[in-house]
């Protein structure tokens, strides 16, 4: 219904304004990846929900846009030593179970039709739980919101490994053990489960699964944050690719909206990283988890529209999730701007 009403308003009645929107939803996106390490389908799929996309087309299609997104960044980690290659090998055995078991649900529920209901409500409980932690962490100002970009300068010896993943260390002993980068040691079983959950999330929802699997790499394996996040997109790269693979193969994938969306993608994504050089994240950490908790408000309006009729309310929440979106890519690029004038201006002061 959403889609007769943008028809009827002129803004999505042809190809080009449709290829438009996703490339400029694709470069606001991309800004948020580079930026904070994470694929952003988790905005891209209830975007195509609500515009009335099919939920295996919905969550297929972000599925690749996140594969593309993914390799893209793992290069970069790559070249800057972020990745544990054991780690990720051995995570894509629990994924690729994980994402079979979220797929096959997805077309049991899409074939009772009740899928793209409770892949709204998954995305609302996860959009709003996550985005209430970073937030209160960032007005908490404890650091633990996001990542630190300034991370990547220690050794990862400095880093202290979390109390829980601690405890989980001690108590799960089961062989084989593995040793990680960062000198950590931990049973192949705990990477194992955390992959198959991330990868039935994955599956599931059309997301890579960054912004869980990162933190459960953190707190559960007990990795040093740059390589949870390198090792994270490494991994991302193989779960996104056989996502698509598999959704592609029941024509789930549609190459309308991912080229559009990858082509916006690269040169934000480059904005992004570039972005993480001169910017302090623990600055921008409040705006995520607001874009967060408007995304998980934005897809209940969107869904309580959907069960009522009421295309208004569609269209309301297809506002506010790219509204989110766009606003902290603004911000990030705002702030971006704003030290590099700060640089300047102490360069100039010094030199005179």
């Amino acid at each position: 219904m959403l889609s007769s009403l943008l028809d009827g308003l002129g803004i999505l009645g042809t190809s080009p304004e449709m290829l438009a929107l996703f490339v400029g939803f694709g470069l606001v996106v991309g800004v948020l990846f580079g930026f904070f390490g994470m694929g952003g389908s988790f905005l891209v799929t209830p975007a195509l929900l609500m515009l009335d996309y099919p939920a295996p087309v919905a969550v297929g299609s972000g599925m690749a846009f996140v594969f593309g997104t993914a390799v893209i960044a793992t290069l970069k980690h790559h070249d800057l030593g972020q990745v544990d290659y054991k780690l990720g090998v051995i995570m894509i055995t629990g994924t690729t179970i994980g994402i079979e078991a979220g797929r096959a649900s997805v077309y049991y529920l899409e074939s009772l039709g009740l899928a793209g209901g409770i892949i709204s409500v998954a995305y609302v409980v996860l959009l709003g739980g996550v985005g209430a932690m970073v937030t209160r962490d960032a007005l908490k100002g404890d650091g633990g919101g996001s990542v630190d970009h300034e991370a990547a300068d220690q050794d990862l010896s400095e880093y202290e490994i979390p109390d829980i993943a601690k405890r989980i260390q001690r108590t799960v002993r089961i062989p084989p053990m593995v040793t990680l980068r960062g000198d950590v040691r931990v049973s192949a079983w705990v990477i194992t489960a955390v992959a198959f959950a991330t990868g039935l999330l994955s599956g599931f929802l059309g997301v890579g699964g960054g912004f869980i699997r990162m933190p459960a790499m953190i707190y559960a394996i007990g990795v040093p944050v740059p390589v949870a996040v390198g090792t994270d997109l490494f991994e991302i790269v193989f779960s996104g690719g056989l996502g698509s693979y598999l959704y592609g193969q029941g024509g789930g994938v549609n190459l309308g909206i991912v080229a559009p969306l990858l082509f916006g993608s690269a040169l934000g994504a480059r904005i992004g990283s570039a972005a993480t050089a001169v910017v302090d994240a623990d600055g921008i950490k409040i705006y995520f988890g607001g874009m967060l908790l408007i995304g998980a408000v934005a897809v209940g309006i969107g869904e309580v529209g959907s069960y009522l009729g009421n295309p208004t309310l569609e269209l309301l929440g297809l506002v506010l999730v790219i509204g989110a979106a766009v606003v902290v890519a603004f911000a990030i690029l705002y702030t971006t701007i704003a030290s590099l004038r700060e640089t300047r201006r102490r360069a100039t002061t010094a030199a005179d």
